[in-house]
């Protein structure tokens, strides 16, 4: 079917490299057909000078989580789990996601551990029927100490519609949680109120994974992420050897490291630096770790994620240019659109382009709060 053709004007349009304060832009056939300065051509939908961006990129988001397990041991439909999901991303901006899924099993967890599967065949599902609005690619999130990681990995690893593989080691004492008094303070506000005993439990058991298979389960994932040619992403780097590591196994994203050195070292290397949207709007980590706009200030953030919260993907953008005035606006824009988009070896979409897909929102702003007018995805409008 041909997709409709399309003209908005009147708008300020986010460029990759400025901003046209008074413009227009045109697609069709689900492709930036052309844009200019100025007045638009006959018969324009009027946007009301609000703002014309690419439709943003998320490259790391568990929220789906939320609705598939809204309260604990409440199980949703994942379907619909994955529809409503898909509807907040939409109205929230997103139009291309990597759904973040946990690639591990653990003993006695309960919520979403080892069900990454279902959420994935979930995922395909709804792609299927044509219920979804943004374009989904999944993010398989590997524990690297868990046992069961390769074998989840392996699974799930050769679906056409995998982008990205993370590292992650959550083990007390080290990384996102060196300060074990943080640790437990999450698993007490997460957990239902464990006692220390239970932690004590759980931690000796983290513990015993890592000696016991962490290494090994490393040298296997990496090795499939390099076969399978899907890019790779550290997670929680804090120190030098963190660092070290990542340039050995040739990861293209670092996802919220933790300390001020390791950005740096990252950096250097040509990593790119993912950080927490959430951190930028309420100023600093819930984990005490490195703020992100400290990381801009210095130059040093590459791509912001949504990670728990949609809407604050394009908060933090926005706010970006007020917090840091060596970030203009469309530099701000490409951390959430063309930059994630190249990380994941997705050239097709992220700016606004001749050829590039008509991925299109309109953003109101009024006291400080962005508002998603409309969304176009490849030029039909889902929201």
């Amino acid at each position: 079917m041909t997709r409709p053709e399309t003209v908005l004007g009147n708008a300020r349009i986010v460029l990759a490299d400025r901003v046209i304060e008074r413009g227009w832009v045109a697609f069709a056939d689900g492709r930036i057909a052309e844009f200019g300065e100025g007045s638009a051509p006959a018969g324009s939908e009027d946007a009301g000078g609000d703002l014309i961006m690419p439709g943003l990129i998320e490259l790391h988001t568990d929220h789906l989580e939320m609705h598939y397990v809204p309260r604990p041991k409440v199980f949703w439909d994942p379907i619909a789990a994955v529809v409503s999901y898909d509807g907040q991303l939409a109205t929230s901006g997103i139009t291309t996601v990597l759904d973040s899924l946990r690639v591990w099993r653990e003993d006695g967890a309960e919520e979403v551990d080892g069900r990454a599967g279902v959420l994935a065949e979930a995922i395909t599902s709804a792609r299927d029927a044509n219920l979804l609005r943004a374009d989904h690619f999944l993010h398989l999130r590997c524990e690297i100490p868990m046992p069961s990681v390769v074998e989840e990995a392996k699974e799930l690893i050769d679906r056409p519609d995998v982008r990205l593989m993370s590292l992650m080691d959550h083990t007390p004492g080290q990384r996102q949680f060196r300060d074990e008094v943080k640790l437990r303070d999450y698993y007490r506000g997460k957990g239902g109120g464990r006692t220390d005993a239970e932690l004590d439990a759980l931690f000796e058991k983290r513990f015993h994974y890592q000696k016991a298979y962490a290494a090994s389960n490393m040298r296997e994932i990496v090795a499939l992420a390099h076969q399978y040619e899907i890019p790779l992403a550290s997670h929680d780097d804090t120190t030098e050897e963190n660092v070290a590591d990542a340039i050995q196994e040739r990861v293209s994203v670092a996802e919220f490291p933790t300390t001020m050195e390791a950005a740096r070292g990252l950096h250097r290397a040509g990593i790119d630096i993912l950080m927490g949207a959430p951190n930028v709007v309420r100023g600093g980590s819930h984990s005490g770790n490195i703020a992100a706009i400290d990381l801009a200030r210095d130059g040093l953030l590459d791509i912001l994620s949504s990670d728990y919260i949609p809407s604050s993907l394009l908060m933090a953008a926005l706010q970006l240019p007020q917090q840091v005035p060596a970030i203009d606006l469309a530099s701000a824009i490409r951390t959430v659109t063309k930059t994630p988009a190249e990380a994941v070896g997705l050239a097709d979409r992220g700016e606004i382009a001749a050829g590039k897909r008509a991925d299109l929102i309109r953003v109101h702003v009024a006291r400080g709060i962005p508002v998603v007018r409309s969304v176009w995805r490849e030029g039909w409008r889902v929201a």
